[in-house]
C-alpha cells in the first residue's frame, strides 16, 4: 500500500484544489495453508510443551531450568500458531494486516492457516442491494419528479474496500443516489413518441445509470451488478396538472388518428361513388358528402339521420 502526491486533476475521481492524496492498492493473496495442518502443528507444540514441563519437573532431570525455558518457548509458539488459525465462512473474506501493513486476502473458505501475529479483518463479497432514498429531481426540462432506484453491488477488491475509502458501504449509498440525481437530470420525465425520456426509456436509462454509479464507486474496489429505477414520479405540487397534460396530449393524439382515418373513409367513398357511377355528384354536393361523413365519422355521439325529400339547392 502507497500514499501518493499528485498534482490535482479537474476528472471525475481525482482531487480537487491545492493539494491531494489519494490510496492505491489492490488486492492480493495473502500466505495461506490447510488450517487443519496449522492445527496439527499447534496440538503437536502443545504435547511437546506439556512433555517439556513434565520433565523439568522430573527429580533426576538434567538442567531443569534449561528444560523449562524451553517448555515456555513452545508454549509461546503453540498460542502463537494456533492464532495464526482462522475461519472464513463462503461469501466472505479475509483481508490480513501485519503490524499494519497490509499483506493480503484470504478467500479460501473454512479453516485457513494463515501469516501469524497479524490482524484479520472480514469483509464480505456476497452480492448486496438497496433502494436510494425518493429523491425530488429537476429532469431535463425543469419540471420536479420524485424517483428513487434499487441497486445491486457486490465488493470486488477486498484491499481497496477496506483502505481506499473509510467506510465502503455508506461511499456507495451516496454515489449512487449522486448518480440517481445526475442521469435523471439528463431527461426529461416524458417525451414524444421515439424520443428518450425516463418513462419510456427504462432500460436505456438503468443501463446508463449503472455505468454513472459504478465509475463513481469505482475507487472503493466495488462492482455495480444492476440498477433499476424503482419509483418514479410527478412531484405532488405538479402532479395534477401534468396529469391533465397527458390526458389532454392523449386526446388529442387520438382525435388526429380519428380524423386521419376519417378522411381516408371519405375519399375512399368517394372513388368507389365516382367508379362505379352510382351518382354524379358536383363540387357543392361533394363538399355536403364529405361534411356528413365527417360529422358521422368524427363524432362522440350517436348520428340522427335526417332524411332530405328535396333538392340540396332548395
Amino acid at each position: 500500500m502507497s500514499v501518493v502526491e499528485r498534482e490535482p486533476q479537474p476528472l471525475a475521481g481525482r482531487p480537487v484544489g491545492r493539494e491531494g492524496t489519494v490510496v492505491e492498492i489492490s488486492e492480493r493473496r495473502a500466505w495461506q495453508a490447510d488450517g487443519f495442518l496449522g492445527l496439527l502443528v499447534g496440538l503437536l507444540l502443545i504435547g511437546l510443551t506439556a512433555w517439556l514441563f513434565i520433565q523439568a519437573s522430573a527429580p533426576d532431570a538434567a538442567n531443569p531450568d534449561l528444560v523449562a525455558l524451553l517448555g515456555v518457548v513452545a508454549s509461546l509458539l503453540a498460542v502463537v500458531q494456533l492464532s495464526s488459525l482462522a475461519v472464513v465462512q463462503p461469501g466472505r473474506t479475509k483481508v490480513v494486516q501485519f503490524f499494519g501493513r497490509y499483506v493480503g486476502t484470504v478467500r479460501r473458505t473454512g479453516l485457513v492457516w494463515t501469516v501469524p501475529l497479524s490482524t484479520r479483518r472480514s469483509v464480505s463479497v456476497r452480492v448486496r442491494n438497496f433502494e436510494t432514498a425518493r429523491m425530488k429531481v429537476n429532469d431535463a426540462t425543469g419540471n420536479p419528479v420524485e424517483i428513487a432506484s434499487i441497486v445491486v453491488w457486490q465488493v470486488a477488491d477486498t484491499a481497496k474496500a477496506t483502505f481506499a475509502v473509510e467506510a465502503y458501504d455508506e461511499f456507495v449509498e451516496t454515489q449512487s443516489e449522486a448518480a440517481v440525481r445526475h442521469v435523471a437530470g439528463t431527461y426529461p420525465y416524458d417525451a414524444a413518441e421515439g424520443d428518450e425520456s425516463l418513462r419510456g426509456s427504462t432500460d436505456q436509462i438503468s443501463a446508463e445509470l449503472a455505468e454513472e454509479v459504478a465509475a463513481r464507486v469505482a475507487v472503493a474496489g466495488v462492482e455495480i451488478v444492476e440498477t433499476r429505477i424503482s419509483h418514479l414520479a410527478y412531484a405532488p405540487e405538479i402532479a395534477q396538472a401534468m396529469l391533465q397534460r397527458q390526458q389532454a396530449n392523449a386526446v388529442v393524439a387520438a382525435r388526429s388518428r380519428i380524423v386521419e382515418g376519417a378522411v381516408g373513409m371519405v375519399e375512399m367513398a368517394l372513388d368507389r361513388l365516382n367508379e362505379a357511377g352510382v351518382v354524379e355528384l358536383d363540387e357543392e354536393r361533394k363538399a355536403s358528402m364529405v361534411s356528413n361523413l365527417l360529422v358521422v365519422l368524427c363524432g362522440d355521439s350517436r348520428v340522427t339521420p335526417v332524411v332530405n325529400t328535396g333538392t340540396l339547392y332548395q
